[in-house]
């Protein structure tokens, strides 16, 4: 119970983390306007803190692999509370984009770092739903962070939504120091930059990246334009969408929990039952866009299981990358956000092209089918020449 609480205060980060990266699109206009920018050169910020987390996240990872799990841990909330503070106080939209870049960096790094901690702060059975634990943090956070910083924004101005998500980060590094056990402090990789790299070749690791990135592909080539498509071809009334979207956010944390659960339950077979339920639910979504109240449960439904699948695949990687987690952990946002960055341009020309709203599932439909073909073909690998899960090197 010690260690759920433990993880339970990753989760609050976790939570800090996701309404740093989503609350930005609630706020937007104001900032555009504070700023004198225009609101697409505001969306940059959208797509600098992407690229913060691709690219930054990993390679701070590495370059901090000496520091011990919880000094890591606290040092990252603090610079993100730093960061938030510095979005606060931004005079001009550069010095915004910077500060935004220097928290997505910070937020690459420390998702992985925390998923490392929570599947050691509990017993071996217990790791997925620890996963689970953390990435309920990112679906809460867009059921009432974003909603609750868009809401401080339009009452206080947008500055001080940032002030909010510091002041959340705050209580959320402060809990870390003081009930964080102090043995995850130990755990360190303390191996060479290369173990990190080699790690990087075994197949399941190759094959959970790749399966993250389709997997996106899939849900951002749709979920970036989902707005549109309900009131252009469902024909929903303006004010049922953001009700409907609620519930999508509902059902992704129930979704990300019962993935928990199946990955501590029979990981690989779970997972690719997972991606296949995925591919089933993008072809439903095409087939029942034009019936409203259909469309509305399919949906709800497509958000659980578009989030089922991220604790099967991390703690996949997780486990085999146990001499060498700290790039491999890291390189999970980074797959999450080329794939959302890919999606969002695969949707973007297929409607150039003159393809309605309404094929943007079949993106997700072929996308998956790919994942699960790839799932079953790691799977078999790994089947067929078995190896012992690395150990955490001294």
């Amino acid at each position: 119970m010690v260690h759920v609480a433990s993880a339970l205060r990753i989760f609050l980060a976790a939570f800090a983390f996701g309404t740093a990266e989503f609350v930005i699109a609630g706020v937007l206009p104001e900032v555009a306007t504070g700023l004198g920018v225009s609101i697409p050169i505001a969306g940059y910020l959208v797509s600098g803190y992407a690229i913060g987390i691709a690219i930054g996240g990993p390679l701070l990872a590495v370059a901090t692999k000496k520091l011990t799990r919880k000094t890591l841990i606290l040092l990252l909330g603090t610079t993100f509370t730093i960061g938030q503070v510095l979005c606060a106080l931004a005079p001009s939209f550069e010095l915004l984009m910077a500060a935004r870049v220097l928290v997505s960096i910070v937020h690459g790094t420390y998702f992985g770092i925390a998923a490392i901690v929570a599947v050691n702060l509990v017993p071996a059975d217990k790791r997925g739903f620890a996963v689970a634990l953390i990435l309920s943090g990112l679906t809460v956070s867009n059921i009432l962070g974003v909603p609750g910083g868009t809401a401080i924004g339009n009452a206080l101005g947008w500055r001080a939504t940032f002030w909010a998500v510091g002041a959340l980060g705050l209580a959320a590094t402060l809990a870390v120091a003081l009930f964080l056990p102090a043995r995850t402090g130990q755990s360190s990789t303390t191996g060479s930059f290369l173990r990190e790299f080699k790690a990087l070749g075994r197949q399941q690791i190759v094959t959970s990246l790749a399966i993250v990135i389709l997997v996106m592909i899939g849900q951002y080539s749709l979920f970036t334009y989902i707005a549109p498509l309900l009131l252009e071809v469902t024909g929903l009334d303006t004010n049922i969408v953001p009700l409907v979207l609620l519930l999508y956010g509902v059902g992704a944390t129930i979704g990300v929990f019962v993935g928990g659960r199946l990955a501590d339950w029979k990981l690989m077979p779970s997972l690719i039952a997972i991606l296949t339920t995925q591919a089933v639910a993008f072809t439903l979504l095409y087939v029942v866009s034009p019936y409203p109240l259909i469309m509305a449960i399919a949906v709800v439904f497509w958000g659980g299981v578009n989030f089922a699948f991220g604790s099967p695949v991390q703690s996949r990687v997780l486990a085999w990358a146990g001499d060498a987690p700290n790039l491999a952990s890291a390189l999970i946002p980074t797959g999450f956000n080329i794939g959302i960055a890919i999606g969002a341009v695969l949707g973007a020309t297929l409607l150039e092209s003159g393809f309605g709203y309404r094929h943007l599932p079949l993106i997700g439909s072929a996308a998956l089918v790919l994942a699960v073909f790839i799932a079953i073909g790691s799977y078999w690998l790994e089947r067929r020449s078995p190896a012992p899960l690395p150990q955490a090197a001294e």
